[in-house]
């Protein structure tokens, strides 16, 4: 079910009153929330529910057979059945075709052609999500940094949460399962909160996201037939669309459960008001790049045996979470794109100090900011090509297309004939400059804050607006944008 669907329209308010209604029985209310979650989930396709409850099981008696044995051998053998199971059903449904493919591709190298075919696999939407948070558990109480939960109840719940099930923010255990155990009162500003939250999401979402991808998607789909300032508009949109998509979606999980009494975690600050992509990766995806830091990251060594060894970890996170996002080499060569300039930062921190001490620039100073974000802005576009792009192939496309000069095109209005009429490429440029100003200002001012603090004409006035804006602006009917791109992960 998607957040910007009329099924959600019709499922969230009745989950919303019947929560309320069922809100200080704590099993009637958890009840209710597991069953939402499976309605909301089996409305893609009710079969793949079956995975959510299998590693739902699973992850609940090995975290009470963690707990109760201090026999290593035996709790290294419950955490390999936590990881077979969990990483076991991610492997098959996204990676299979993937092994196929570069096994095959590997005997091409050679001469030889295999007559091997790829399998009918559907890819299970939130698969790496709920995977990844369900495995945090277990993995937590196998390091005896968290005790396992006696309540079935709310463990199932916790890992099929629908706010957040689909994309995330993947929460931890530590913090998300502990809300279970408690009932709510009804606050009318934190559910005033939360559809605000909400609302913005699916501006972000519905007026901007949207909006940019039929450009994005006209060029990035016949890249033989774009070049130079065309490929640049649409790698810049793209930058948007993904940004707006998925911080829209993240912002609409964190209200929805903001309206439930429930606290979920903050997954963008910003990114692309980032100094470096060290700083980026602290702003972007937060839920997901703290996991790596702390279950693949720290468990390699970390910082802990030299800065080269540093440097490797540091490279293969960032190589595992390109594989992550997608069983493809484009998204892998994305992730070594990233971890390579992450291990040239840490690599010359010290000289950049250094430097900016020569030329005595304080490292937050104006200055640094209108060097350093525009040029992180340009390295992450330029990686985002090979994200975006529907093959390697297209992506060497993309890439060799992106230096030819046809700025002549700008004049022309042949701009105009890349997916978007002139209305709406203007709408767009200036949605995008409003969102920057909005960001920049929120950081130092807390728009948000100030807002709740106004009169209520002025209050009412707002939200008034960013409704119509859907209503008018909102990009309808399109299948082909109005899925959130981090499904598909």
């Amino acid at each position: 079910m998607l957040f910007n669907s009329i099924d959600f329209a019709i499922f969230f308010p009745a989950v919303f009153i019947l929560y309320w209604i069922f809100a200080k029985h704590l099993k009637a209310r958890n009840t209710l929330i597991l069953i939402s979650s499976y309605v909301f989930y089996g409305w893609w396709d009710w079969r793949f529910l079956f995975l959510i409850i299998i590693s739902s099981f699973v992850d609940y008696y090995v975290g009470k057979w963690l707990y109760r044995t201090e026999d290593s051998k035996k709790r290294k053998g419950l955490l390999l059945i936590s990881l077979f199971v969990n990483l076991g059903f991610l492997i098959y449904f996204k990676y299979t075709n993937f092994f196929i493919e570069t096994f095959v591709d590997s005997f091409k190298l050679f001469g030889r052609d295999l007559e091997v075919s790829t399998l009918n696999i559907i890819l299970p939407v939130g698969i790496s999500f709920y995977t990844f948070q369900t495995l945090s558990y277990t993995i937590d109480i196998y390091r005896k940094q968290l005790k396992p939960t006696r309540d079935w109840l709310s463990f199932f719940a916790f890992v099929a949460f629908f706010p957040q099930l689909v994309a995330g923010p993947i929460e931890r255990a530590s913090h998300l399962l502990p809300q279970f155990y408690k009932t709510y009162k009804f606050n009318y500003n934190q559910v005033k909160s939360g559809l605000l939250l909400m609302a913005f999401g699916l501006f972000k979402k519905m007026v901007i996201a949207d909006r940019l991808a039929i450009l994005v998607n006209q060029v990035y789909n016949n890249p033989s037939d774009y070049h130079g300032v065309e490929i640049v508009i649409a790698t810049v949109f793209f930058a948007f669309q993904i940004y707006c998509d998925f911080s829209g979606y993240s912002d609409i999980a964190i209200g929805l459960a903001r309206t439930m009494g429930f606290d979920l975690m903050k997954n963008f600050d910003s990114p692309y008001l980032s100094k470096s992509i060290t700083d980026f990766w602290r702003r972007w995806h937060i839920s997901l790049s703290t996991w790596f830091r702390d279950y693949v990251y720290i468990p390699l060594g970390g910082s802990r045996n030299g800065k080269y060894k540093t440097y490797v970890n540091l490279f293969i996170v960032f190589l595992v979470s390109g594989l992550w996002h997608g069983a493809a080499m484009t998204f892998i060569i994305w992730g070594a794109i990233h971890g390579f300039i992450i291990v040239f930062e840490k690599a010359f921190y010290k000289q950049r100090l250094e430097l900016f001490q020569l030329l005595k620039i304080n490292k937050d100073s104006f200055l640094n900011k209108i060097i350093f974000i525009p040029l992180i802005f340009i390295i992450v576009c330029f990686a985002w090509i090979f994200f975006r792009a529907n093959s390697f192939g297209d992506s060497i496309i993309v890439v060799k297309h992106l230096f030819v000069n046809n700025f002549s095109n700008l004049s022309n209005d042949k701009i105009y004939e890349l997916g978007l009429n002139k209305p709406d490429f203007l709408l767009s440029i200036s949605l995008i400059v409003l969102l920057v100003l909005f960001e920049w200002t929120h950081k130092k001012l807390n728009i948000q804050r100030r807002l709740s603090n106004q009169f209520i004409a002025v209050r009412w006035a707002t939200y008034l607006m960013i409704g119509f804006a859907i209503v008018l602006f909102g990009i309808y009917g399109n299948d082909q944008v109005s899925e959130f791109i981090y499904f598909q992960f």
